[in-house]
């Protein structure tokens, strides 16, 4: 199978030129290296970059093969992928994190953590892989992805789609075996969702963003089943979707929390960073609210702006983290709202929309990793179990529960202890009566029935 000619048909062709004659309207001469951003100040496409450096690479060799299929993973949103599951992991509420063997209480594996990373970074490169190969042709069409592989003919069509079939295989193998089935069932319908609803919804309805904002906010469910499986007392239960996602006990609400907080971040996130890129989506064919109708790309990103400062207090509320944390993530949480509003402003104003969407992008950026950091640091009870490590006082609790077990094996000896004396005091009674009816001193009577003396007592 060859790589398609993706500029070959007629169509294609008038749409690249229109792009490039409104690159060169700005300035940019049509080069990839000098994309339009908000206000100019994009970071470059990973996986562009990446096959920049393929290409320099000699044909056929083995480092030009493996920085090409690196590039079709999208590395920098597999990372954040895998960071937001392995956050939730973590905020699982344990007495202990990563213990290195089983306790009497529960905690969280290193190894299902092991797991958990390669299953869901497997999973990520998998589907980022279809949907470039999927949307080859429209990334040709764009500065800023026209230097992806495929377009480049770094890769034929065949090894994507071996790449991006076999890494989604073997990432469900191993969330199946390593963690548990539901993460499997999660990270397998993720792919799908993502590269067979999302990718070719983006040529049909703005609404593949929302589609685009759940595929984000899987991860952290995952993250969050799979502590939850690995704490579970009850072999049914680690096995069951619904205790690991819907517990009856409330347990899995944090989990839900904090895929919201996904899902509303990649709103304002997207929405300003889609303001620069909008001619070129337009020409493409991508429908993007923010060239259909830019105030109400501006209106989404500031209504979901809002709800950051009330789900960090929901996750105080559901015993995730200290009541602290909703008052230190305060400032970041307005920062972002500020920056949507200035945004929402400046594009109702029609006056300074790409400087406000530049805000708004880099204040999203520093926002998500901020609050995770925030919300890891005030997990709920982390800092007083570390306190009694260090104070010594861990020791003194877990003597405690020595001490305790000890009881209960005494008071369980004595109720055992009394049970003996009682069925040796029927014993001897019996033997007595026995003994005096051989003796003819009970005359006529049947010789007693222990059974009989058993059921008296």
């Amino acid at each position: 199978m060859r790589t398609p000619t993706f500029t070959r048909d007629g169509d294609d062709k008038a749409q690249l030129h229109k792009i490039t004659a409104i690159e060169l309207a700005r300035g940019n001469g049509g080069g990839a290296s000098k994309t339009s951003h908000p206000a100019g100040q994009l970071p470059p496409d990973a996986s562009a970059v990446l096959a920049g450096v393929a290409a320099r690479q000699p044909v056929h060799s083995l480092g030009r093969t493996l920085s090409s299929l690196l590039s079709l993973a999208k590395p920098r949103l597999t990372v954040l992928v895998v960071l937001t599951a392995m956050a939730s992991y973590a905020l699982y509420p344990v007495p202990a994190f990563l213990a290195p063997s089983a306790l009497d209480t529960p905690s969280l594996s290193p190894l299902t953590l092991l797991f958990l990373t390669v299953g869901t970074t497997l999973c990520s490169s998998g589907a980022n892989g279809l949907n470039m190969l999927y949307e080859a042709r429209t990334d040709a069409l764009m500065s800023r992805t026209r230097a992806r592989p495929l377009v480049r003919k770094l890769l034929t069509a065949r090894a994507a789609v071996v790449f991006a079939l076999g890494c989604g295989a073997l990432g469900t193998a191993a969330l199946y075996v390593g963690v548990n089935p539901t993460v499997a069932a999660l990270g397998a319908g993720n792919m799908v969702l993502y590269a067979a609803a999302y990718t070719p919804l983006k040529r049909v309805s703005v609404l593949n963003t929302w589609v685009g904002a759940l595929v984000g906010a899987i991860p952290p469910l995952m993250g969050w089943a799979a502590a939850a499986g690995e704490t579970a007392t009850d072999a049914a239960d680690g096995g069951s979707w619904r205790a690991l996602l819907l517990a009856s006990d409330g347990s899995s609400l944090g989990g839900w929390l904090l895929a919201a907080l996904l899902f509303a971040w990649q709103f304002p996130h997207f929405m300003a960073l889609s303001v620069g890129p909008a001619p070129e989506y337009r020409a493409a064919g991508l429908r993007m609210l923010a060239w259909t109708n830019p105030a109400r790309n501006a209106r989404v990103a500031l209504r979901y702006s809002l709800v950051f400062a009330p789900l960090c207090a929901a996750l105080c509320a559901a015993g995730v983290t200290e009541w602290s944390f909703a008052a230190t993530s305060l400032p970041v949480n307005a920062w972002l709202v500020r920056e949507a509003v200035r945004f929402w402003q400046r594009t109702s104003g029609r006056h300074g929309a790409a400087a406000a969407a530049r805000g708004l992008f880099w204040a999203s950026v520093w926002h998500l990793p901020v609050v995770m950091v925030l919300a890891l640091l005030q997990k709920k009870g982390m800092w007083g179990r570390i306190w009694r490590s260090v104070a010594g006082e861990a020791a003194d609790a877990d003597e405690e529960w020595e001490d305790e077990d000890q009881d209960q094996d005494e008071d369980e000896r004595q109720r055992g202890d009394g049970a003996a004396g009682r069925m040796a005091e029927r014993g001897e009674g019996w033997m007595e009566k026995k003994d005096e009816w051989i003796d003819g001193s009970v005359a006529g009577s049947a010789p007693p029935n222990p059974s009989h003396e058993k059921r008296k007592v």
